[in-house]
């Protein structure tokens, strides 16, 4: 059950197991979408602070500490307990997510249950995670070791604030890993709670650190810290490359992406039930109000269905309910900020300009709240500015097209290649797209069906690097290959 109110109890930096203030004592105010009223105020870590939870990091992955020298499988039953412990406090935590972000408190739940299948996905590779041995040439035996990477830094967005953390928490700990995450400035809390929680299920001092504030300041900051080992980053393309920039101008550190998407998802005329054919695409771009990376924003549908798509698509959005997150009739709830929703309607505007077809939408609802209709056009072109760029809002473009091979190549038309999805019920279709887009990954007669255990990353300026599934373990993990010399005479 919702909480509409639900008490915020922690507000500063979580550093080597306790809450501290920010050294310079600034403090940055957290806002609620749906009514523009500050939910509370929180520690704004910079450098200095990122300094010590990196030190505290540092010393907790030290190789006689305890965290290192821990059992994996004790790894493991610290992770459970986390879960154990997030499953007590899953209400409250799905409020607090609701009333931070603005989803609607069912979708909140839904992120908090999937992160904790993704935590214990994770806890289960702990005592998993093993080297080879290798029938190398010569008299000798050659055999590899797993070892973590170290003191991680990780930066998540605020789309999904308790689910990126979980993409990122897992693998690290699994691993062995020691953390220091900065959460988004505009929805710290569950982070922070999270962190709390840690304690309590007994990690460590130093393995988890929580770090608060501003992209240019303690996000630079553990970008380019040299004490820290690797950088996993979830946001827009442009700061991921500030982000690489970094990295490389400090110590090489390595670094894993998930960045922008401008998906494609395609209707073939044999996608057999044109109203679920219709959800599924509705589904993929209005979730989570738009505000997805994977978001199906580019629709492509075959022109003999195209006008029946178009309207079916309509009377879709229009269903849409708007309003308070905590409202159960609400399947809707604002953007995350002032920013993002000008932003939304500045591309709205440029489709009409620049000639599509707005079907539904395209405005804003009510003055309190930064709540934007779902948006429909037609008639959108390749070149228009709404097919081409990011919008991460709830706007669904709708384009026509007549052949495979020439909805493939304009699906392949960008700079981005992080998702994909295809409806059609023939399978040899369905395999010909998938062996054609350019994209990390590929649903078939679905969309944006992310499983703790299936990998998940982008082509060309989409990412580097894949989070979940074994694939995300491994970034997290070093190779070292041990060679042994075999005696001549025993």
């Amino acid at each position: 059950m919702a909480i509409h109110n639900p008490e915020i109890k922690y507000t500063k930096l979580f550093i080597n197991n306790e809450f501290v203030a920010a050294e310079s004592g600034k403090e940055f105010e957290v806002i609620n979408p749906s009514t523009e009223d500050v939910i509370c105020r929180v520690s704004e870590a910079d450098k200095h602070d990122v300094d010590k939870a990196v030190a505290a990091a540092r010393k907790a992955f030290h190789r006689t500490s305890q965290w290192r020298t821990m059992d994996a499988s004790q790894r493991a039953i610290l992770m459970h307990k986390l879960c154990d412990l997030i499953e007590r406090d899953m209400n409250y935590l799905a409020s607090l997510e609701s009333l931070d972000n603005g989803k609607i408190f069912a979708d909140s739940l839904g992120d908090l249950e999937y992160t904790v299948k993704t935590i214990r996905y994770y806890a289960g590779w702990c005592d998993k995670v093993q080297g080879v041995t290798i029938p190398c040439d010569g008299d000798f035996i050659s055999m590899t070791r797993k070892e973590p990477v170290g003191v991680v830094g990780q930066i998540i967005p605020w789309n999904y604030p308790v689910m990126m953390l979980a993409w990122k928490w897992g693998p690290a700990l699994a691993a062995g890993c020691c953390i220091v995450m900065k959460p988004s400035e505009l929805t710290p809390l569950s982070a922070l709670y999270l962190a709390a929680l840690s304690k309590e299920a007994g990690f460590p001092d130093g393995v988890i650190n929580v770090v608060p504030g501003f992209g240019p300041s303690a996000g630079a900051a553990v970008s380019e810290h040299h004490d820290i080992d690797k950088v996993a980053f979830t946001g827009s393309t442009a700061v991921g490359a500030l982000v690489m920039q970094a990295a490389g101008k400090s110590n090489l550190k390595r670094v894993t992406f998930e960045l922008g998407g401008k998906s494609p998802i395609v209707v073939f005329d044999d996608c057999g039930d044109l109203d679920e054919a219709v959800d599924t695409c509705h589904g993929g771009v209005m979730n989570n109000h738009g505000q997805n990376c994977c978001a199906a924003s580019r629709c492509y549908v075959q022109e003999s269905i195209y006008d029946e798509f178009v309207k079916r698509s309509v009377a879709m959005a229009s269903k849409r309910v708007i309003g308070d997150p905590f409202d159960e009739s609400s399947t809707m709830g604002p953007l995350i900020n002032r920013v993002q929703m000008d932003k939304v309607l500045r591309y709205i505007e440029s489709g009409k300009k620049e000639g599509a077809k707005l079907e539904c939408g395209g405005i804003r609802k009510g003055s309190k709240g930064f709540f934007v209709v779902p948006t429909v056009f037609s008639n959108v072109t390749d070149e228009m500015t709404i097919a081409k760029e990011e919008i991460f809002g709830p706007v669904q473009s709708i384009l026509k097209f007549s052949t495979m091979d020439e909805v493939i190549d304009r699906a392949n038309k960008t700079t981005y290649g992080l998702a994909s999805g295809v409806i059609t019920k023939d399978i040899n279709k369905a395999l010909m797209f998938a062996q054609g887009i350019k994209s990390g990954s590929v649903w078939v007669n679905t969309y944006d069906l992310c499983q703790p255990q299936s990998p998940v990353g982008g082509y060309k300026q989409s990412g580097q690097g894949r989070e979940l599934g074994e694939a995300g373990l491994e970034e997290y993990l070093e190779t070292k290959t041990i060679t042994i010399k075999i005696p001549s005479k025993f």
